[in-house]
């Protein structure tokens, strides 16, 4: 399963490369608004500061605009910006019939925003590149998200689908694992929930044990 981090943090950024499970990023319109970008050419040159980090791997940028024509200008303009960056479009009519234009145009897509079966069949159609179904945004309104994961991922297993599972909104280090168990192609997730999968107390305590025994015999 590959990891992608969802931030705008460079630091994050370079901090989950050099731990070695960086495969991707994700970005939304709430994550820049964070940066203090002052202007659409500050927060483009921001993506091309995470390709220049990235070695490999997929940037998602999103569109901000919500009729047809503005998200394909502003889509051609992010795609332009770096092969990597994937253009993230929101699950609308307009949003649909976009993805459907910039897979013609051999532009890669992630359709976010995906909180249902109907959605994601939708996304797959029109030839998305990925779909970001939000798992912990469905928890919060009492429906379970790791079963639209199933869902989406037996139809698309039923009908051959070649659009990639990208679960968003993950929220706690259970649904990473559970995740992996559904056997999806990727999550993205704030660092810090994927930095707890380094931390097992029996880990800690086994290691402190091995290091005491050592100091007690070679002292």
């Amino acid at each position: 399963m590959k990891f992608f981090l969802d931030t705008v943090k460079l630091d994050e950024i370079k901090k989950a490369k050099e731990l070695g499970f960086l495969d991707g990023v994700t970005t939304n319109p709430s994550l820049i608004s964070k940066g203090y970008f002052s202007s659409k050419n500050e927060i483009f040159n921001h993506y091309i500061s995470i390709c220049n980090i990235l070695e490999n791997g997929d940037i998602s940028a999103e569109v901000i605009g919500n009729n047809y024509d503005d998200i394909i200008q502003e889509g051609e303009e992010l795609s332009s910006l770096n092969h990597k960056i994937v253009v993230k479009v929101p699950m609308t009519k307009n949003g649909i019939r976009a993805i459907k234009f910039f897979s013609k145009k051999n532009i890669s897509t992630n359709c976010t925003l995906v909180f249902s079966l109907g959605q994601a069949i939708l996304a797959a159609k029109v030839g998305a590149k990925y779909v970001s179904p939000f798992v912990g945004r469905l928890d919060d309104i009492s429906y379970n998200g790791l079963n639209l994961i199933k869902e989406i991922k037996n139809v698309y297993n039923n009908y051959g689908f070649q659009t990639k599972i990208l679960a968003a909104s993950i929220r706690n280090p259970l649904h990473i694992l559970e995740c992996s168990k559904i056997g999806i192609y990727a999550v993205t997730s704030p660092i810090n929930i994927i930095l707890s999968l380094f931390h097992h107390p029996m880990t800690e305590i086994g290691l402190d044990k091995f290091i005491k025994d050592y100091n007690k015999k070679i002292n």
